[in-house]
């Protein structure tokens, strides 16, 4: 079994999650007492915040860089970048740790062309919906998205940061995140990525009825797959 690295607390709450579905998946898998051999380097969500706010992107990137060098120095043998916005960067990240970084996008678009669907809508932080580092790697694997028009895209990302990254979770925002779902399948949508690692906190398969992708899990599964050897 590979030692999974795990750079998170973008939010720390998302970062909980990967570290329960990654060891929830070991021992589904292995049974008896496994679980994942694991490091993680949580950063100070205030820092990284304040570099998106103010379009500090380079200052974000070497700052995660040096985290993800520390958790090589750990004995991580696999990286895995705990938040889908974060990903902006993670040329950074793969300058010091080379092919042990599992791009997020990679396992969600696999998952997609497996459930054969052509066009995606796409849930998350302003930055993940609007700029071209997430739903450019998408449409580099095959993936055509759809996003919400700015009004929506606005209620999105103020759920995320006032509300998900803070651990609270409103039925009167599943409810909007519903209504934006359901406007993105009249638009041709087939399905939903939940775009940004505090989403299924919020919603789920059981609260829409297109196919729903959740990038933590199948972020956390992938990594579990490729410590454990799996084919």
């Amino acid at each position: 079994m590979k030692t999974i690295g795990l750079l998170g607390g973008m939010s720390w709450e998302s970062s909980a999650l990967y570290y329960q579905l990654i060891n929830e998946r070991v021992a589904m898998l292995r049974g008896g007492f496994n679980s994942a051999k694991c490091v993680m380097y949580s950063v100070n969500f205030q820092e990284v915040e304040t570099y998106q706010a103010e379009g500090r992107w380079e200052d974000a990137g070497e700052l995660l860089a040096d985290a993800a060098a520390r958790i090589r120095r750990a004995g991580a043998e696999i990286v895995v970048l705990c938040t889908n916005t974060m990903h902006k960067v993670a040329d950074y990240i793969v300058r010091e740790v080379g092919d042990t970084f599992i791009h997020i996008a990679e396992p969600t678009a696999q998952a997609i062309h497996q459930r054969e669907v052509k066009t995606i809508g796409l849930l998350g932080t302003r930055y993940t919906m609007e700029q071209d580092f997430y739903k450019g790697k998408l449409a580099e694997l095959g993936v055509s998205v759809l996003v919400p028009p700015a009004e929506d895209r606005d209620i999105v990302h103020s759920i995320i940061y006032d509300e998900l990254c803070r651990g609270e979770v409103k039925d009167s925002s599943r409810a909007e995140y519903q209504r934006i779902i359901r406007q993105l399948q009249v638009e041709g949508g087939q399905g939903v990525i939940l775009g940004c690692t505090e989403i299924g906190m919020l919603i789920g398969q059981r609260d829409v009825d297109v196919p729903v992708f959740d990038t933590t899990q199948l972020h956390a599964h992938e990594a579990v797959r490729i410590a454990l050897g799996a084919g």
